[in-house]
């Protein structure tokens, strides 16, 4: 049950036992409690008259009137006591009525009662009142309310939350219980966080291979490519077909894993560490399997920043891209900057729309003459480029060619 329902419950029951109270506090009680104080005096006055007391100094201590048998005016006064409804006890000396004593205790007298003792029950209501509300506060603060902070604090781990962590007041009666609540939200992140970098470094190595794989098929597929041109063996070029056939089988798997992985993923790892600017060189040569490749300059000869296998990706992209969509050579010449070397891969074809060449580099952006052809692809070769060198602290650039052709320019940090 809820604190303010159990408030509101004793506040009704506070005010029931009031209104009770109250209305047993009549005027027929006070009335009798009066009369006893009344008789108490009038034996007093009894006593002290008998042994010879002044009458006018008697009426005045006791605020009452007293007339005697013996008066002259006995029957007009004691007519008067009766009339003013006085309260009226007979004076009496050896069991003989001497006369009357008279006290004038109205109704506006026994009103003043009743108003003390119903001011009398309204304090001891309130404090009755206070005191049990000020206990229930105690409650809900010490005890309730650390219940409903944990009642709130399962249901945000509930929902999968665990960052905001569980207050604790030194005061807390259940300090050590809200404690071991908040250890347990530390312990659910700390296996969740392992948990994700588990399913993350799963994803990586999927989406690493996955890529990595894409090279040795494309090659296998060069190499079927050349073996049908040279070999006129029916049997051979049957056989090569296969062979070409299955790879092209295995790299649309591969592109379709790999899309998915990297859907999840978004990115792959890059750890830069120095290398030699020559490497460039011999990952240039590998290439000799797609088409020709044209080295205009000479490599400058420096330390660079790079992930060797991430570059070495760039590369087999963008070549990839030229051999597959423009089949014409590609020229590789060198720019070598103050903090940078750019490595400058260009081709013969006819290039990209202008208007496209800002969305090239987009994730699963494939260009129109891409698209309308009959090659497959999935617009990931330049997305991937681009950031792999972004990642080295390098760069990417692409534009077309004055004269036709496309070039992209390989920003490389120098260290």
């Amino acid at each position: 049950m809820k604190i303010r329902i159990i408030a509101i419950i004793y506040t009704v029951l506070i005010l029931g036992c009031g209104l009770y109270l109250w209305n047993s506090i009549g005027k027929k009680t006070a009335y009798k409690i009066d009369m006893l104080d009344l008789n108490t005096k009038c034996d007093e006055i009894s006593g002290k008259l008998s042994s010879g007391a002044d009458i006018d100094a008697l009426e005045k201590e006791y605020s009452c009137d007293i007339v005697l048998l013996s008066d002259n005016n006995y029957e007009s006064v004691n007519s008067y006591f009766i009339k003013e409804d006085m309260s009226v006890f007979d004076y009496m000396e050896d069991g003989v009525i001497k006369g009357k004593i008279a006290f004038n205790a109205r109704a506006e007298e026994h009103e003043a009662l009743i108003r003390t003792s119903q001011s009398q029950l309204i304090t001891m209501l309130a404090v009755i009142y206070a005191v049990g509300i000020i206990l229930m506060i105690i409650i809900w603060y010490f005890y309730i309310r650390p219940f409903n902070k944990l009642s709130d604090f399962a249901a945000s781990v509930s929902k999968g939350n665990l960052d905001v962590p569980l207050k604790m007041n030194k005061h807390n009666y259940f300090g050590a219980f809200t404690e071991s609540f908040d250890r347990m939200r530390e312990e659910l992140k700390l296996s969740n966080e392992r948990e994700a970098a588990a399913n993350r470094s799963k994803q990586e190595l999927v989406a690493e291979l996955s890529h990595d794989i894409k090279t040795p098929v494309a090659t296998i597929k060069a190499t079927c490519e050349v073996m049908e041109i040279k070999y006129d063996d029916p049997d051979v070029k049957e056989k090569v077909s296969v062979i070409k056939s299955k790879a092209t089988s295995v790299e649309q798997l591969i592109d379709n894993m790999f899309r998915a992985t990297l859907d999840d993923l978004d990115e792959l790892k890059v750890t830069p560490r120095e290398e030699s600017s020559l490497i460039i060189d011999g990952m240039l040569k590998d290439l000799r399997f797609y088409g020709t490749v044209e080295q205009v300059g000479k490599i400058p000869e420096c330390l660079i920043m790079v992930d060797k296998l991430r570059l070495e990706q760039v590369i087999d992209n963008i070549a990839g891209n030229s051999f597959k969509y423009a089949g014409t050579p590609l020229e590789v010449d060198y720019k070598l900057e103050k903090d940078n070397i750019r490595v400058i891969l260009s081709d013969r074809g006819p290039g990209v729309p202008e208007d496209e060449l800002s969305l090239i580099t987009s994730k699963f952006y494939r260009g129109s003459a891409a698209a309308e052809s009959s090659k497959d692809g999935s617009g990931l070769g330049l997305y991937l480029a681009s950031r792999f060198m972004e990642k080295m602290g390098g760069g990417l650039e692409v534009r077309n060619r004055e004269g036709g052709g496309f070039t992209v320019e390989i920003i490389i940090r120098k260290v």
